[in-house]
C-alpha cells in the first residue's frame, strides 16, 4: 500500500511553473514517486484556487502562458479533496487551535482525515502541530 501524502500549494505550483523556485528536484521526486506508485498525492480542492491566484498575481502570467501549467494540473496524480461538512469543522477547529489561516489550515484537515502527511514548502505555518506529520519540502 502506497504512502499517502498531502501536497500543499507552495508544492504545486513548483511542478507548474519553476521560475523563482526553490527544492525544484525534491518537489520533482514526490511527482515522480507518485507516478511510480510509491506514493498517493492529495490537496484539498482549494488548492486548485490557490494555485491559479499564484500563477496569475505571484508569476503574472497571461491567460495564453497558463494553458499547460493548467493542464499538468488537472493530468497530475494529485487527488483532490472536496470539502465536506465534516472537514470544514476539522479544518476551522485546526486553524483556532494552531492561530493559522482556515486556508492552511484545509491542507491539515486533509492530512489528519485521511492518516497522511503533509509536505509543505512554507513550514512556518503547518508546522506548529504536533498531531499531524509536517515534513519540510526540502527534506523530501
Amino acid at each position: 500500500m502506497a504512502q499517502k501524502i498531502v501536497v500543499d500549494s507552495s508544492v504545486i505550483v513548483k511542478w507548474l511553473n519553476t521560475t523563482d523556485e526553490n527544492n525544484l528536484e525534491e518537489a520533482d521526486k514526490l511527482l515522480s514517486d507518485a507516478l511510480k506508485n510509491r506514493i498517493e498525492i492529495f490537496a484539498p480542492e482549494l488548492a486548485k484556487y490557490e494555485v491559479g491566484n499564484v500563477l496569475l498575481h505571484g508569476k503574472k502570467l497571461s491567460p495564453k502562458e497558463t494553458e499547460i501549467p493548467f493542464h499538468v494540473l488537472f493530468v497530475s496524480p494529485t487527488q483532490f479533496i472536496p470539502q465536506s461538512e465534516e472537514l470544514a469543522k476539522e479544518t476551522f477547529k485546526i486553524a483556532c487551535d494552531l492561530g493559522i489561516t482556515y486556508y492552511d489550515a484545509s491542507f491539515l484537515s486533509v492530512a489528519q482525515q485521511l492518516g497522511a502527511s503533509l509536505v509543505t514548502d512554507n513550514i512556518k505555518h503547518q508546522g506548529k502541530t504536533k498531531k499531524i506529520k509536517v515534513v519540510c519540502l526540502k527534506d523530501y
